[in-house]
């Protein structure tokens, strides 16, 4: 069982922002910029190109819904995504607010405390609320 999966059950806690009957989003704990969420599938598949045609669509369709409502509630330039896979094996997509191209490096992090994380998942909802 990966570790997003023991998050999906509530094994683990996490910032979640949203979710739906297939995949959920949260905050990543440690952060290349404010604001990085990754995107889920709720059913665990180690590789993204591995999900289904329709479940890979419905991920990017909900990943799109989310990086729209970050980018109007974290200030920035745009929201990067990337997916690489190799830390955790179940599929998910990071959505990145981008101001300059290090934060897709995945090499420097950004420290947040407890209330910062609730503040941006409150501001994430917000957005999503309007649309």
């Amino acid at each position: 069982m990966s570790i997003f999966t023991k998050v999906i059950e509530g094994e683990l806690p996490a910032y979640r922002i949203t979710e739906d009957e297939h995949y959920l989003a949260f905050l990543d704990i440690n952060p290349n910029a404010k604001g990085h969420t990754l995107c889920i599938p709720k059913k665990e598949t180690d590789k993204i190109f591995d999900l289904e045609a329709d479940e890979y669509i419905g991920l990017m369709k909900f990943s799109r819904r989310v990086a729209r409502a970050l980018e109007k509630a974290v200030p920035c330039k745009r929201v990067g995504m990337a997916v690489i896979g190799l830390e955790v094996p179940h599929a998910h997509v990071h959505l990145i607010p981008l101001n300059h191209m290090d934060e897709m490096r995945f090499e420097q992090k950004v420290k947040l405390e407890h209330d910062d994380f609730e503040k941006i998942v409150h501001d994430i909802r917000e957005e999503l609320l309007k649309h």
